[in-house]
C-alpha cells in the first residue's frame, strides 16, 4: 500500500467514497435501504459515493449502517500514561497549586502599635 500522506485530500475522499459504494454493493444494500437505515437521504448517499463527502455526521451514519463504525476505535481510545508520567504530572500539579496566605497576628499588632 502506498503512503497515505502522499495522497491529496481529494484522492483520499475519492477512495473512501468508492469503498463505501463497494461495501454497500457487497452487502447487497440498495441506496434506498441505506437511506432508511441511516437517516441520510438517497441523494446525499449518491453524492457521497461520487466523492462528495460534505457532512461528517452523514458519513458516520452511513459507516454505522454498513457496520464499519469500528474503524474509528483508534481515534476514540484514551492514551494510557505510564506510572512515571503520572507521577510527574501529579508533582507538577502540586508545584503549581496556589498556596493560601497564612494569617499572621504579628502584622495586626505592628499596625496597632504604629503611631500613624
Amino acid at each position: 500500500m502506498e503512503n497515505i500522506y502522499m495522497l491529496s485530500d481529494a484522492e483520499i475522499t475519492n477512495r473512501i467514497s468508492a469503498k463505501i459504494k463497494e461495501i454497500r454493493l457487497k452487502q447487497n444494500i440498495s441506496r434506498q435501504e441505506m437511506a432508511d437505515s441511516s437517516g441520510v437521504s438517497v441523494s446525499s448517499i449518491a453524492r457521497m459515493e461520487d466523492g462528495e463527502i460534505k457532512s461528517f455526521e452523514s458519513f458516520l451514519r452511513i459507516m454505522r449502517s454498513l457496520g464499519k463504525i469500528d474503524i474509528f476505535m483508534p481515534m476514540l481510545q484514551e492514551e494510557e500514561i505510564s506510572p512515571n508520567e503520572y507521577y510527574k504530572m501529579v508533582q507538577s500539579a502540586k508545584r503549581n497549586q496556589r498556596k493560601r496566605a497564612s494569617r499572621s497576628n504579628s502584622n495586626n499588632k505592628e499596625q496597632e502599635e504604629s503611631e500613624w
